[in-house]
């Protein structure tokens, strides 16, 4: 059959849509199965090949899950608020709602033409009130619950964006979206309390069946550590400094104490400290750097003594200097550290440096040379000397702090509280108002959603205020409580709000009475499988588990954890090995691929070309392989001859078959394709096929270029659709070669090889043998001393 894929492509496309063939049921009496992939961001560049290998691992198990008879549920969207789309709309004049709409149909257009099997009629967008009602509803159903609150902090601005960022949009001190430099601003800020579900998120991994590296990194990002916190006196003040270590143990060795420049201790005492002016200059110098220049490690170790304020170490009576220094931030723990400079590095670069006691207390080091961080037998430690365990130190430590009322055990996180608002326009309102009389009022429940206004002009103040703030008729309202003139919040939320919950709209999309319907929740929940980027395995991951392990709580969803099993895949690099970007000029554009050679080897290359969890470059040889591929596939329709089974072939189609159905579960998609490029060449080395044999292999490629195979299933008499046809299945007995050649031996030299049926017996193996004219020939005259036969391996016979 001659593979037309500009006239087979369009075709079936059409067909299915009619047909709605990827549409999910619910309450079917089949067993559901739910595939959920990362909803795309609409950008104005469309779609790279990225999406199309982000999409095509769980496309390939839909529709083997729909061909094994399972009801799938493989949902799309799009995650449309964010700053790329406002920028865009600034620059042009454009409303972001046009070039959002604009955007998310030249999304739907490209995914449609590859044939991705989703069902079309459950497509949600952030955007829409519709969607973004809930988020609002979900917000203050948190703030209804204590877990919304407002603080004002040192925050991550970036002046390009003119908008805050939350730590994990400003890794590195650069903004996430545009890469400029951020710094720090004193802002009002809304938080979630995220933290409070720490060890929720901690202890639901041990429920989940996630990647290892996913699971850690999880782990990692909320960083739980256990310890103490410990009460340092003040001399001079009727004060104390709270500290939080995870090595109580070392607390004898503590020479001196850092604080963060923003310490309120400082402002409280002012009148009392010598050398304000001196601590006032250094304090400005920090508030220039942003907190990742200000946490590096391998860096200058500044620091200014406050003269005034001295320490008391709460276990040895010992006065130490407090310092204030630019790498203790008041948002991470207590704002204030105790330093072991014998036993840490950083604080022994600081001691040298501003000439303080560095005293031993665990041997083992050089504290001359450097910080020793071994373990050891504790010196200078009093009732800890001797102590060899490190366990068995802190606990002792632990013992001696709550006896004194001087400390007491306690956890840590890394994880803070996660910043909740952006100074934008094109994001969700966040519903709640400002009363003078009232204080912070939230929007009720009957007023959602809460719209976004009609503006002009998106830019954000100079101030880093929002665009909505400008709009008199959107700030100025009545609250809602009292009645009285009030403002509403002209922040909106972050771009991460609407992806928090969006596997649960997917359930139920148009519903305007909830989220989603409660039986609906029952029966779809949870997502069966989702794969994602590996970027996105802490913030999005993390956040969506918080919002959901919030509403289970509130009984509103039915199981704990949001997602059964979690995968990623790798990024495909340009063709010049480097990551796809615009500036570099290799990006690859789906379009392109698709007009030269369909989407078919678009979507067999993807998936071809390596490890599915691994980087791979971009090599237009290889797709010129999986179309020459595809077409001797369509070229085996000529070898075609009667039905049932080619002997020849039936331990090679069964092998294939398993080969393949185990391989799609381990996302082993290269090699999975490349054991029916196996049996294209097993099939031609034999020269025909049966009908049955081609059917099913008809089957096996439908999941990876599923044009093709609806063209060719239609062509050999298929009924109905082969996307829906029943998943073949291999018979375990018949994926053992019927015959095996073994090496056969004289003397230990092999002379040849012979072909014997498997598992036969020695004598039968050793007569095969004798009968091989080449063997026949090395022993004939000769005398045989002992034969030898290895079952199904070698046949060794001695002669004299």
């Amino acid at each position: 059959m001659k593979y037309d894929f500009k006239q087979i492509e369009p075709k079936w496309q059409k067909k299915w849509e009619e047909a709605g063939a990827f549409r999910a049921e619910d309450f079917s009496d089949k067993p559901k199965y739910y595939n959920l992939v990362e909803f795309p961001y609409p950008s104005g560049a469309g779609m790279h090949v990225g999406h199309i290998k982000a999409y095509s691992g769980l496309e390939v198990v839909s529709r083997k899950r729909r061909m094994q008879g399972y009801n799938v549920l493989f949902p799309i969207g799009f995650d449309a608020y964010g700053l790329p789309t406002e920028n865009y709309a600034i620059k042009t004049g454009l409303h972001p709602r046009v070039v959002t709409d604009r955007n998310i149909e030249k999304f739907t257009s490209q995914l449609k033409r590859v044939g991705f099997s989703f069902d079309w009629d459950r497509v949600v967008d952030t955007t829409e009130e519709g969607y973004y009602r809930w988020t609002q509803w979900i917000f203050l159903k948190m703030f209804e619950k204590g877990l919304v609150f407002r603080d004002t902090a040192l925050v991550n601005y970036c002046p390009s964006c003119k908008v805050v960022l939350s730590n994990e949009d400003s890794q590195g001190g650069k903004c996430d979206i545009c890469k400029s430099d951020i710094v720090q601003k004193s802002k009002a800020v809304w938080y979630l309390r995220i933290t409070e579900y720490a060890d929720k998120l901690l202890s639901g991994l041990e429920e989940v069946d996630y990647l290892p590296n996913v699971k850690q990194q999880q782990v990692n990002w909320i960083g739980k550590s256990t310890g103490a916190f410990v009460n340092f006196k003040i001399k001079e003040i009727d004060q104390k400094l709270r500290i939080y270590t995870t090595r109580p143990d070392t607390l004898f060795g503590v020479t001196f104490m850092v604080i963060a420049p923003e310490h309120p201790i400082i402002e409280a005492n002012r009148d009392k400290i010598g050398n304000i002016a001196a601590l006032d200059a250094y304090r400005e110098e920090c508030a220039k750097k942003t907190e990742f220049e200000r946490t590096q490690l391998v860096k200058e170790k500044t620091g200014v003594c406050i003269e005034g304020l001295t320490a008391i170490n709460p276990v040895s009576g010992k006065e130490i200097p407090i310092y204030i220094s630019d790498y203790v931030m008041m948002g991470y723990g207590t704002g204030a550290i105790m330093a072991v400079p014998a036993h840490d590095e950083r604080d022994w670069e600081f001691a040298k440096k501003f000439g303080i006691d560095i005293i031993e207390v665990i041997k083992g080091g050089d504290i001359e040379t450097g910080a020793y961080a071994g373990d050891g037998e504790m010196v200078n430690s009093s009732f800890l000397n001797g102590y060899t365990n490190k366990k068995d130190s802190i606990a002792r430590m632990l013992e001696h702090l709550e006896a004194e009322g001087i400390g007491e055990k306690g956890v840590q996180y890394k994880m803070k509280d996660w910043a909740f608002n952006r100074q934008r326009y094109w994001g969700e309102p966040i519903p709640i108002v400002h009363c003078p009389h009232c204080g912070i009022v939230p929007v009720p429940y009957e007023q959602l959603p809460l719209r976004l206004p009609e503006v002009k002009n998106f830019e954000p103040g100079e101030g880093g205020e929002s665009p909505l703030a400008k709009i008199e008729s959107y700030v100025n309202c009545k609250c809602p409580k009292c009645g009285k003139d009030a403002k509403r919040e002209t922040d909106t939320m972050p771009q991460w709000a609407g992806s928090s919950w969006y596997f649960l709209r997917y359930i139920d999309p148009k519903n305007e009475n909830a989220f989603a319907d409660e039986e609906k929740l029952k029966y779809w929940m949870p997502v069966d499988w989702y794969n994602g980027g590996m970027e996105h395995v802490t913030r999005h991951m993390i956040y969506s588990r918080f919002w959901h392990k919030f509403l289970y709580d509130l009984d509103l969803v039915p199981v704990s954890e949001p997602y059964a099993k979690r995968t990623a895949q790798g990024l495909i690099l340009g063709p010049d090995g480097e990551k796809m970007s615009k500036s570099k000029g290799n990006v690859v554009d789906p379009n392109d691929v698709v007009d030269v050679y369909g989407a078919d080897v678009l979507r067999t290359y993807v998936l071809f070309m390596g490890d599915y969890g691994s980087a791979a470059p971009w090599n237009e040889s290889s797709m010129k392989g999986c179309k020459r591929f595809l077409e001797r596939i369509a070229d085996l329709a000529e070898l075609v001859k009667g039905e049932g089974v080619t002997p020849k072939l039936e331990t090679a189609f069964h092998k294939t078959l398993k080969k393949v159905s185990l391989d799609i579960e381990d996302l082993k998609f290269n090699t999975a394709i490349a054991s029916m490029m196996t049996l294209i060449n097993d099939i031609n080395d034999v020269g025909t096929l049966t009908k049955d044999e081609f059917m099913t292999l008809i089957r096996l490629i439908c999941p990876f270029a599923p044009h093709l195979a609806e063209e060719l299933w239609e062509t050999m008499g298929g009924e109905g659709l082969c996307s829906l046809a029943a998943w073949p299945v291999w018979d375990e007995n018949k994926t053992v070669d019927s015959t095996v050649e073994v090496a056969v031996q004289v003397n230990g030299k092999v002379r040849g090889t012979v072909a014997i049926p498997f598992n036969c017996s020695k004598e039968d193996a050793i007569a095969a043998a004798k009968a091989d004219e080449k063997i026949a020939a090395a022993i004939a005259g000769k005398t045989i001393v002992k034969e030898i036969s290895v079952p199904n391996k070698i046949v060794n016979i001695v002669v004299k």
